[in-house]
């Protein structure tokens, strides 16, 4: 069963960088997309951004250009590079991996906003 394990959560002040890692234990290719989903403190989880197999990307309306999306197919790694952070970004952020209608969730990493 694939794994994910994502990497490089932390705490960071407002207007600070962070970028997260999503390791996948198989060939990223043989995905549709994988991508990132975050969770606020009693809020719903909700799509951050996605990369599918031909590197098209796809971004939540309210990141408003601040957060990039990339892989690294031969390390199989996805990226999250996350600047000009505001503590509304404060989440526990998940990747994960389709395949058809079968989604695969990492466990999660907290990054934390905060001055």
């Amino acid at each position: 069963q694939v794994q994910l394990v994502e990497s490089g959560g932390g705490l960071v002040q407002p207007g600070g960088s962070l970028k997260l890692s999503c390791k996948v234990s198989e060939n990223i290719a043989n995905f549709d997309n994988v991508g990132w989903h975050r969770q606020a403190p009693g809020k719903e989880r909700e799509f951050v951004a996605n990369i599918n197999v031909d590197g098209l990307t796809q971004y939540a309306e309210f990141l408003k250009g601040r957060f990039t999306i990339s892989r690294d197919q031969v390390k199989n790694t996805v990226y999250l590079q996350m600047n000009s952070l505001e503590t509304e970004d404060t989440a526990v952020y998940y990747c994960y991996a389709n395949i058809n209608t079968r989604r695969t969730w990492g466990q999660g990493t907290q990054v934390t906003v905060s001055s």
